[in-house]
C-alpha cells in the first residue's frame, strides 16, 4: 500500500490493482467485498454507496480525467466515540474506487484515528488476496 499527498495536505492511501491479476471484474465487485469487511466489523456501519462518475459526469460543468472509466465510493462510518459535535465533521469515512483500462485503483483519506486506519488498510489490503 503507498501512501501518498494529494494537493500537498492530504494523506491518502492508495493500492492499485492489475485486472489482469485481480479475481475481481468489477467496481460493483470490490465495492461488495469491501461491505461485507464493513458490515463484519462491529465498530463500522455500512451507509451507501456513492457512484462519483455518474455524478460528476451529469454536472454541466463536471471533469473526469480521460483515463477514468468508472469511480465509486463507498461511504461508511467508525462509530466507537464521539467526544464533541466537531468530531462529526471528521465523519463519515469511505474509500475510493476508480476503474481504469487495466486496473482498479482504491484509496483512503487517513483518519485521525488509528484503529480506522488500521481497519481500512486490511480491508483494502484483502483485496489483493480475494
Amino acid at each position: 500500500m503507498d501512501n501518498i499527498m494529494i494537493q500537498d495536505k492530504y494523506s491518502v492511501f492508495k493500492v492499485e490493482l492489475k485486472k489482469e491479476s485481480s479475481s475481481f471484474k468489477n467496481i460493483d465487485e470490490i465495492l461488495s467485498f469491501l461491505k461485507n469487511e464493513i458490515e463484519k466489523c462491529e465498530s463500522s456501519s455500512y451507509i451507501a454507496i456513492f457512484n462519483h462518475f455518474k455524478h460528476t459526469k451529469s454536472l454541466s460543468n463536471g471533469e473526469i480525467a480521460d483515463d477514468i472509466l468508472d469511480a465509486k465510493n463507498i461511504v461508511f462510518c467508525f462509530g466507537v466515540k464521539l467526544p464533541s459535535p466537531e468530531m462529526l465533521a471528521l465523519r463519515p469515512r469511505s474509500i475510493g474506487v476508480g476503474e481504469l483500462k487495466d486496473s482498479f485503483v482504491v484509496s483512503f483519506m487517513e483518519a485521525p484515528m488509528e484503529f480506522a486506519n488500521s481497519q481500512m488498510s486490511k480491508w483494502v489490503e484483502k483485496l489483493k488476496e480475494a
